[in-house]
């Protein structure tokens, strides 16, 4: 086999099993830290007890901590506000535990306690465009959710919705985070619907990048291994196997690897609506994702028989498919087909809600495909089959 060059992302130590929410005092202790600002979500870590037995851990140790809440996708105000006031209280490390907005509000917040501007000089694309310097709090990342993969990544998400609103990263490499912890045992109780929206969220973000014209092989067997773990259980993640350990483990186990695969591989059209999507109208980024999935995948899979019939894509869909379906001595036809039906009955059998739900009218379809970067997709698609695939979702 020839290789074409490639370069990889680091990835930061991972701490990965039931149980291992244990080593946060460990973690602190390393880094000689005793004064601790701790993100959160909603109310699941408090019900479960997890919360309670964090917090005496951390008081057995003699660490002090303060608790702050992130109820959404974070906002440049709630980070602004946030670093104002933790700034001079002695904060010397973050930890976010929660959900993929929680990972992005522990991760900003972490690169701009050292910093005493806005967050938005640093948005790509929205601010003035002022490189992030590089140096933060150190930050443990704590997912309970399986679906972004913000805890491999160096960068945070910030949202402003609106007419004007945006969805744009600050990044850096030094703000991938210095740990991270999933433990199954924090993911039991997420709820169905976001448990399906997260799960299809991190099987996009596994396809994308397998499916990426700059993939390589390191990164799609990543994906690969990520998409043959989360695909199969993801149905069962959603229902009869929502308590079942291994089942979560498998969820989480693919959540992480979409993050290191698109941090290297890139991220195709659903991600590149998701951007305008999210900016324009208050939708969940799994939301827009799981929405969008099957009817891009199909877009994808049509233009590439139409106008790329010896793209390697076309056999890594239909590979896919062939996995995904089970039926064996078929032609690749029959898999990429099987594998856009398949997309088609997750999408149905979880309920994923349409665009339409949360406002989107076809008199938006020219905002949102204008907005949209249609890069590191395997086919170039045309404005009219952009408009189109979400046309089908509204």
């Amino acid at each position: 086999m020839v290789f074409a060059d490639f370069s990889f992302a680091k990835v930061p130590p991972i701490y990965f099993g039931a149980g291992k929410r244990k080593l946060i005092p460990t973690w602190l202790k390393e880094r000689n830290a005793s004064c601790l600002l701790l993100v959160i979500g909603g109310k699941s870590l408090q019900t479960t007890g997890h919360l309670a037995q964090i917090e005496a851990s951390l008081k057995q140790v003699g660490i002090s901590y303060e608790i702050l809440h992130c109820a959404g996708e974070p906002t440049p105000d709630f980070i602004d506000q946030t670093c104002h006031t933790y700034r001079d209280q002695g904060i010397q490390a973050v930890i976010g535990i929660g959900g993929g907005s929680v990972v992005d509000a522990g991760k900003a917040i972490s690169a701009m306690l050292p910093y005493t501007n806005s967050i938005v000089d640093h948005l790509e694309g929205v601010g003035k465009g002022i490189p992030h310097g590089g140096d933060k709090v150190p930050y443990l990342a704590v997912p309970t959710t399986s679906g972004t993969g913000s805890e491999v990544t160096k960068n945070a998400v910030i949202s402003e919705v609106g007419d004007q609103g945006f969805k744009k990263s600050i990044r850096h490499e030094n703000l991938i985070p210095d740990g991270v912890i999933i433990d199954s045992e924090l993911l039991v109780t997420c709820p169905a619907q976001v448990t399906a929206a997260c799960g299809l969220d991190a099987f996009t973000q596994l396809l994308e990048p397998y499916l990426s014209p700059t993939a390589s092989p390191l990164s799609d067997a990543l994906a690969w291994s990520g998409l043959t773990a989360l695909g199969p259980n993801l149905l069962a993640a959603c229902g009869s196997g929502a308590s079942d350990l291994a089942v979560r483990e498998a969820m989480a186990y693919g959540s992480l690897l979409s993050g290191i695969c698109l941090a290297n591989a890139g991220l195709g059209i659903v991600h590149g609506l998701a951007s305008p999507l999210g900016g324009f109208f208050p939708i969940p980024h799994g939301v827009v994702c799981g929405t969008l999935l099957a009817a891009a995948n199909e877009t994808n899979w049509t233009a590439l028989k139409q106008r790329a019939t010896n793209d390697i894509a076309i056999d890594k869909m239909a590979k896919l498919g062939e996995f995904l379906d089970g039926t064996p001595g078929k032609d690749r036809g029959y898999y990429g087909d099987a594998l856009c039906r398949i997309l088609w009955q997750w999408t149905e059998t979880l309920n994923i809600p349409k665009l339409g739900e949360y406002g989107v009218q076809a008199s938006d379809l020219e905002r949102i495909v204008g907005r949209t970067k249609n890069r590191n997709n395997p086919i170039t698609l045309t404005s009219t089959e952009i408009r189109s695939l979400v046309e089908s979702r509204i």
